[in-house]
């Protein structure tokens, strides 16, 4: 038998989460063939360097994403730069041309189909034409997705979903954090973020992927999103910035789903600049014949979304061509074994 290959792997962003990429890619046996990343700090070095891995690998960090994907044979990308699909179709587009798998922790690439439809639409039209995969996952993929699924299924009758989670926007990155409307004014909040009704929160994109998994049929789906704030300045390193008292530190969004199986999901993602003290948290109640609450107590929410991620490469790997929902794959599984082909 010929010996198997390296999955060999393109970090699309090398940043606080890809730093993290970087190290578990190595560490289950996957190949970084190439790292792209915009930031002039980064640019140049060695992805050792990034790790703090002390060894040169001789693959550096290049703000030339059309070069690295035309000269690095690659299986999959990873894409970890921004939250929204119209700012990663580029990159989506760019690893479909070249006929790469891509996997992405942009939020929105969860379950983008009736809040991006036409650029869903043109990617999984390009995937299809370069077979390949496309697909987003992350930390919902697991803890807003799965393991209610996996309640479910142990639930005679649900009348009612309820979820509320939280995270520091410090620990992901400024495009995040400007997505959550972190340092704005209130009034600048209002006019930016609550009043823009093209801007899906993170639950609304994963209220959709569960129904897709519990096989719910949506009949109406809306959305409120409200201000976090603090009675006291806090300083944002990610930002750069200290957000005054009494501006905004981030965003509650709360998405209410109702579907014409009578099951209500009513789901609520905070995401802010943290005040000392304050913690990840993710609950989950399902209300119906029996009532069933799951308590994630501090979850590190950052390693969690990077490790489902990889997690997923398999998954991604076997998948038919196409923008393809991690819905519709199986469960993310711990990997036993190496990631190789």
């Amino acid at each position: 038998m010929a010996d198997e290959k390296k999955l060999r792997v393109i970090q699309y962003g090398c940043g606080k989460m890809g730093k993290v990429f970087l190290r578990y890619i190595a560490e289950h046996g996957g190949e970084v063939v190439g790292a792209i990343d915009n930031n002039p700090e980064l640019v140049g070095k060695d992805i050792a360097e990034i790790v703090g891995s002390g060894e040169s690998t001789g693959v550096v960090v290049s703000d030339d994403a059309e070069k690295v994907f035309a000269e690095t044979p690659a299986d999959v990308a990873i894409i970890a730069t921004t939250s929204l699909m119209n700012e990663v179709e580029d990159q989506f587009a760019l690893a479909a041309r070249h006929g790469v798998n891509a996997i992405s922790t942009c939020e929105e690439a969860f379950y983008p189909f009736t809040t991006s439809q036409e650029v869903t639409e043109r990617l999984d039209k390009l995937a299809k034409e370069n077979d390949c995969t496309l697909t987003g996952s992350g930390y919902q993929d697991v803890f807003w997705g799965n393991l209610i699924a996996a309640l479910a299924g142990a639930t005679h009758k649900i009348t009612r979903i309820n979820g509320v989670s939280s995270y520091n926007v410090e620990d992901y990155g400024i495009a995040l954090a400007k997505v959550h409307g972190a340092g704005l004014s209130l009034e600048e909040f209002e006019k930016e973020i609550a009043q823009n009704d093209s801007l899906p929160s993170y639950m609304w994109n994963s209220s959709q992927w569960l129904c897709d998994r519990l096989g719910l049929t949506i009949t109406d789906i809306s959305q409120k999103l409200v201000p976090t704030t603090n009675e006291k300045e806090i300083n944002s390193s990610t930002l750069g910035m200290v957000v005054p008292a009494g501006h905004a530190t981030g965003m509650s969004a709360v998405v209410t789903t109702k579907t014409a199986e009578g099951v209500e999901i009513i789901a609520e993602c905070i995401g802010k600049v943290y005040a000392e003290g304050e913690v990840d948290r993710n609950d989950w109640k399902i209300e119906g014949e029996p009532n069933t609450s799951m308590i994630i107590h501090q979850p590190a929410t950052v390693e969690l979304t990077c490790a489902t991620t990889v997690n997923r490469l398999p998954d991604l790997m076997r998948a038919p061509a196409g923008f393809i929902p991690t819905s519709q794959m199986p469960i993310a599984k711990y990997l036993t074994k190496p990631l190789e082909r």
